[in-house]
């Protein structure tokens, strides 16, 4: 028989009234209860020193609702940057019969002279290229009346339109002009006078802002789209616990280590956690600093971003010769990160007792391990079929990885036994000195490839040719695509073995197979390994250290700056040795190693000085490295890193499809993570 207190006293308006007043003093009175019940459970936990209680996790209710807000956002932002590529122009209806597709737009050429008009185009950013024909315009069909034809361009880059007389081949005008994604444009040729002629650009209808579509969907969608990941594989877990407790509250079942008494006020994890507590104390006798743990880890979400596409701008794709896109910058920032691990793993293997016959052969193994994986599984010769030796293409990504990792690796094991009196005069740059004899090695490498590039004769090529071919510098030497890294690539591999499609196929319009990952440029790759190496040194020389860490990252990088300067004269393609992925050029290393060492400062100062971030999301894809490389090129075509777009000629439609590609690999990493799966080699 339950208790009710008398309302008698009170005076109501209406039933609703009681109801409530009820209510408040039901939950005030649990809220008493809990309080007893907390004040006893402290109480007896001074009385079990067995068991470890788990403390409640502080909620912070408004981080849940910021992934719903970027997704409304998102969502918002897509239909006010809608493609008008499917829009057909009604007012011009002879264009029905035109589509644009991705980075096209309209050009429509008005002609009111007498002769035949033939209108050539050259991308500016070909340097010394021919110009290509686009078209021919008849003739105007009499005074003040014009003839036209409609022409699609390029919209990457700016273009010079050059028209000429079709008979004498006579210039009249050139036109540079930077058309814009499905802008629709008119080019006028009038008389101006006697022996000058006009040619004026008008503009009809402004061209699509693609890129605003990408700063508007990449923060919001990569935050929604890993957060609300987070968020679902929370809630299944609380779901799978919840049910675990229910279970054991009306059982007492005993499951594994865990032990849920009724009051389920106690949990029993002394083996779980001591397990924990010892992996994440190797993890950090392996990396003292969590700058060299971060940094890999971002270069390898964005080489995932930027292979399966980014979103089709041409920023996110390799350059075509000289210069640099934010493509190029991913595979260098990886490997001078190679070369710090390499120096804190071999220091940390060695202090736990391993010697130094097994890091070597454990260092060829590994190398041996990632060669076999670049050739026999990530292989672009897939797309044709079935691998054969005849098409088997030998240079890779992994394969340079693991000669640069090998060499390295073995620099590093003949000089990890030097030690170094403190009496010496030049101990305070002891980072450097004592390691003389890898720094010699390193220069002997480098003068091989100076004399290789620019003393090798090429046949039917200029000696030192570092151009890219095809209609590059006006066409003299279209097969010397690459000059003696090409070279030596098809004498040695042979054509069929290597890359058959580089990126200067593009713009240069080049037909002669080269492969960027051929085996000259492995050779600045070893030399680019090296500086992250010397960074790794600086780490262990100066540990806890923190004004001398960051006074020597940048004092390498002004003087790898310096050094670029003088190699490029500060220009993309006038000076001595430019900035080249394709090559690996020397200029190349100096200037991605000086911002990889302003990226480590800056990492190293936010994570390990100041503590304000700990490298999330970014820590997790890095703990299965290799299997998140592997696997986003295995698994590329699949269902959900690719599905059937509505517009695939959308910037924002393949944005938002890379996008959620490169979340799915995180949080499978992250899946990884919490199930401690690591897959290493």
């Amino acid at each position: 028989m339950y208790f009710v207190p008398s309302l008698s006293h009170y005076s109501f308006k209406t039933r609703r009234d009681r109801k409530r007043l009820m209510y408040k003093r039901r939950k005030k009175a649990k809220v008493e209860s809990n309080k007893g019940s907390e004040k006893e459970s402290r109480e007896t936990d001074h009385q079990r020193p067995d068991v470890v209680k788990m403390m409640p996790r502080p909620q912070n209710r408004a981080s849940r609702f910021i992934p719903l807000i970027a997704l409304v956002v998102a969502i918002c932002v897509v239909p006010l940057t809608a493609d008008i590529s499917s829009c057909k122009y009604p007012s011009l209806p002879h264009r029905k019969s035109m589509s644009l597709k991705m980075d096209e737009a309209f050009l429509k050429v008005n002609n009111e002279l007498e002769t035949k008009l033939v209108v050539s185009w050259m991308s500016n950013h070909c340097y010394q290229c021919l110009y290509q024909t686009l078209g021919l315009v008849p003739a105007g069909p009499g005074p003040g009346k014009s003839s036209f034809v409609d022409f699609i361009v390029g919209t990457r880059h700016g273009i010079t339109l050059q028209l000429n007389n079709s008979d004498p081949n006579v210039e009249l005008c050139r036109v540079p002009f930077s058309f814009g994604e499905h802008g629709n444009y008119s080019l006028w040729v009038k008389n101006q006078s006697v022996s000058a002629v006009n040619c004026s650009m008008v503009t009809h209808s402004d061209p699509v802002n693609s890129y605003l579509r990408m700063f508007c969907l990449f923060i919001p969608q990569i935050h929604t789209a890993f957060c609300c990941l987070i968020m679902i594989y929370d809630v299944l877990q609380l779901m799978r616990h919840c049910m675990t407790f229910i279970l054991f509250y009306f059982t007492n079942y005993k499951f594994g280590d865990v032990y849920v008494l009724k009051s389920i006020k106690y949990i029993h994890l002394e083996s779980r956690f001591s397990e924990i507590c010892s992996f994440h104390s190797n993890l950090d006798s392996i990396h003292p600093t969590l700058c060299c743990i971060c940094s890999p880890r971002m270069s390898l979400v964005v080489m995932v971003f930027v292979n399966y596409g980014g979103g089709r701008y041409w920023f996110f794709r390799h350059e075509s010769w000289n210069g640099l896109t934010v493509a190029d910058l991913v595979f260098p920032w990886f490997v001078f990160i190679m070369g710090t691990s390499v120096a804190l793993s071999m220091n940390s293997l060695l202090r736990s007792g391993w010697s130094r016959c097994s890091l070597l052969l454990k260092s060829v193994w590994r190398s041996l391990q990632l060669f076999l994986i670049g050739v026999l599984i990530i292989n672009p010769n897939y797309c044709l079929g079935p691998l054969s030796w005849d098409g088997l293409r030998i240079p890779g990504v992994l394969q340079r990885l693991a000669v640069a990792y090998l060499l390295v690796a073995i620099l590093s094991w003949v000089m990890c036994s030097c030690y170094l009196s403190q009496d010496v005069w030049w101990y305070p740059v002891r980072d450097i000195l004592l390691y003389w004899p890898a720094w010699i090695c390193v220069l002997c490498l480098e003068a091989v490839w100076l004399c290789i590039t620019f003393l090798l004769p090429v046949p039917g090529c200029p000696t030192g040719y570092l151009g890219p071919g095809g209609i590059g510098d006006m066409g003299l030497y279209s097969n010397c695509t690459g000059g003696a890294a090409g070279y030596v690539d098809r004498w040695l591999l042979g054509n069929n073995h290597i890359y058959q499609n580089p990126s200067s196929r593009v713009i240069y319009l080049t037909h002669t197979a080269y492969d960027p990952e051929g085996i000259l440029g492995s050779i600045n790759t070893v030399l680019m390994a090296f500086f992250g190496l010397q960074a790794g040194k600086i780490l262990l020389h100066y540990k806890d250290l923190h004004s001398k860490i960051i006074t020597r990252f940048l004092i390498w990088a002004v003087i790898l700056g310096i050094l670029s300067a003088v190699l490029t004269k500060c220009s993309r393609n006038q000076g001595f040795i430019p900035v080249n992925k394709n090559l690996w050029s020397l200029s190349y290393v100096t200037t991605l190693a000086c911002m990889a060492f302003v990226v480590l400062l800056l990492v190293y100062y936010v994570v390990d000085v100041k503590s304000w971030w700990s490298g999330a999301p970014f820590h997790y894809p890095g703990m299965n490295s290799i299997l998140v490389y592997v696997g986003h090129e295995v698994f590329e075509q699949y269902f959900p890193f690719r599905w059937r777009m509505a517009d695939s000629q959308s910037h924002a439609e393949h944005l938002a499809q890379n996008l959620v590609a490169t979340s799915c690999w995180v949080f499978i990493s992250y899946l990884l993570y919490k199930k401690r799966v690591f897959w290493k080699i």
